[in-house]
């Protein structure tokens, strides 16, 4: 059951960072302008990178390869995500407001989810368990 539980928490954890790399990637246009209108230098630079890093680290997590490393790297993302991009940010109208500080704590959550994930590791049904198997 442990495994199981696992398997489906590295699927759903790994699906939002899958979804969102690869929307970057059909619309890097749209994801160069969010980072320009955060204030980022090189939006186009930081768009890409953020692209590739989310793709490859839900990749590494679906997989359950490196799932430790790629766990605590996307918490840290996550948090940073939502501090960058929700903290403070619609108080000129209320829903607005509303709205980012629910994301905020949608991103912590998530960052919260990815923390359980690299204390309890991938489980058993991984690329690194498969590996170990004789």
């Amino acid at each position: 059951m442990a495994n199981a539980a696992l398997l489906v928490a590295r699927l759903v954890l790994a699906l939002l960072f899958l979804a969102s790399g690869f929307s970057a990637l059909r619309d890097m246009g749209g994801a160069t302008g969010y980072f320009s209108s955060l204030g980022f230098p090189a939006p186009a630079f930081v768009a890409w990178a953020t692209c590739v890093f989310e793709l490859a680290a839900g990749a590494l997590i679906v997989a359950g390869y490196q799932t430790r490393a790629a766990a605590l790297l996307l918490a840290a993302f996550s948090v940073a995500a939502g501090f960058i991009g929700h903290y403070g940010q619609g108080s000129e109208d209320s829903m607005l407001a509303f709205m980012h500080s629910q994301a905020l704590m949608k991103d912590v959550a998530i960052a919260g989810g990815f923390l359980a994930l690299a204390v309890a590791g991938p489980g058993a049904w991984s690329v690194v368990a498969g590996r170990r198997r004789p």
